[in-house]
């Protein structure tokens, strides 16, 4: 009987899945643990292993289309087999088992999802691989891997106990030179990691004559993908509320003092440098909850005034942007939000973030002071009303009691979304926390 593939429900708030690709063509067989398909959801890509072996008798969606969870988006059975021409909907089985857990534990053996991560120490393995390969005694390193950026797959580590070392002692591109150049590789000797045969010792075995000339070939990548939410959400954002963008400069000496003061007490405390962002989030925190429109959130022309203060703090990852949260603000001390910010920015970069752990927010704060950046126009973070960028520090003269000092002032930039928020509030908000960050000893109180 034919068997179910379904969008896996991954944690309690996630709807949809987009189908990113398939690793299968209708007609393919099958095994247990071989990867079937990738999904993004909350900008996590998740690839999902088969449960069941076969032949993939049908693909009812494409590669961007968005599927409800519990949908069933395929069949696996034996070859000749009938299933139905349309998507049957819902499916019958329950994909709670798959718990936000399993997701993140991606060394599990017993795991059907596995959360891509991607490491420079560790190949890139599916989990029923690494079993194989532990089982069998073979080194990941020199598995030559046919998936996606180089992944091992389960096929790839038994191919490689089977028939020896040669075929998988050499690299994908250096394989479709050296048959394209009719080179034979058993004759080379590798010059890459573990004696593997690379490029270079295809093209140095190519007879000189029959070498062309070659032109670099011109680079293209399809916008998928992580950075296919970041452009259709930016898009969105852009295109439907009607950004208006205030900028103020602050003076950033008496926050230098604070952070002087309470930096070994909170390193003592947790671990952990207080930095300037988290005395910025803090405060910003503090102001939000003095201006519930700017705390809003705007669904299905509903503005909803948000109690707590839940800020998504935006973190730079390779070929993206993750925006994890914050939650709960304004009851929070220096420490905690310390922990929490060095917390997230970590597992971020790391991609462990949990799919909760991108929803939720109420403000973003967009921080390129790392950067010699002075100023910028931040895009709203939808459902969000506002957003605040926040710029470098750097000395400059200023003119205080009609004398000139030197000061450390900061540009920071307010983006609110005028369908919900005037001028003169989103002014009165900047000013206040302007007023709050020149006089932050007042947020210990």
């Amino acid at each position: 009987m034919a068997k179910e593939i379904f969008m896996p429900k991954l944690s309690s708030t996630m709807e949809t899945g987009t189908l990113l690709q398939w690793f299968k063509e209708e007609g393919d067989t099958v095994e247990i643990g071989e990867p079937l398909l990738e999904i993004l959801t909350d900008k996590i890509n998740i690839e999902v292993e088969a449960y069941e072996e076969g032949v993939l008798l049908k693909r009812y969606f494409d590669v961007d289309d968005q599927v409800p969870v519990n949908h069933v988006i395929g069949f696996i059975g034996a070859e000749g087999e009938t299933v139905p021409a349309d998507p049957p909907g819902e499916s019958g089985e329950s994909s709670d088992s798959v718990s936000e857990e399993q997701v993140v534990e991606n060394n599990e053996e017993s795991l059907n999802v596995a959360v891509q991560v991607e490491s420079g120490e560790k190949p890139r393995a599916t989990p029923a691989a690494r079993k194989s390969a532990k089982v069998h005694q073979v080194e990941l390193a020199v598995v030559a891997g046919s998936g996606p950026n180089g992944r091992v797959h389960l096929k790839d580590v038994t191919e490689h106990v089977s028939t020896g070392q040669v075929k998988s002692m050499v690299t994908p591109l250096a394989r479709k030179i050296a048959e394209h150049e009719k080179v034979d590789v058993s004759a080379l000797n590798g010059s890459g990691l573990n004696g593997k045969i690379v490029k270079q010792d295809v093209t140095a075995a190519i007879p000189e004559k029959t070498k062309k000339p070659s032109t670099p070939p011109e680079k293209r990548r399809k916008i998928a993908g992580m950075r296919k939410v970041i452009s259709d959400r930016m898009s969105q954002s852009a295109f439907t509320a009607p950004h208006v963008t205030l900028t103020s400069e602050i003076d950033m000496t008496k926050v230098k003092e604070l952070r002087a003061q309470l930096l070994p007490i909170v390193e003592k405390q947790t671990g952990f440098r207080l930095s300037y962002t988290e005395v910025i989030i803090k405060a910003v925190g503090a102001v939000l909850s003095r201006f519930p429109a700017i705390n809003a959130s705007l669904i299905n022309d509903e503005i909803i005034y948000n109690d707590d203060v839940h800020i998504g703090l935006a973190v730079a990852v390779p070929d993206g942007l993750m925006v994890p949260v914050i939650r709960e603000v304004n009851q929070k001390g220096l420490a905690d939000l310390t922990i929490d910010a060095k917390d997230i920015s970590k597992r971020a970069r790391e991609q462990k973030l949990l799919p909760d752990q991108l929803k939720g927010s109420t403000f973003t704060i967009s921080n390129l002071g790392m950067y010699a950046i002075d100023g910028f126009t931040p895009i709203i973070n939808q459902p969000e009303t506002a957003i605040l960028g926040v710029g470098r520090m750097q000395d400059k003269p200023v003119v205080l009691n009609a004398s000139i000092e030197i000061r450390p002032m900061m540009t920071v930039s307010l983006s609110f979304d005028h369908r919900v928020i005037d001028g003169a509030p989103a002014a009165e908000f900047l000013t206040e926390l302007k007023r709050v960050l020149e006089n932050p000893f007042e947020l210990l109180v």
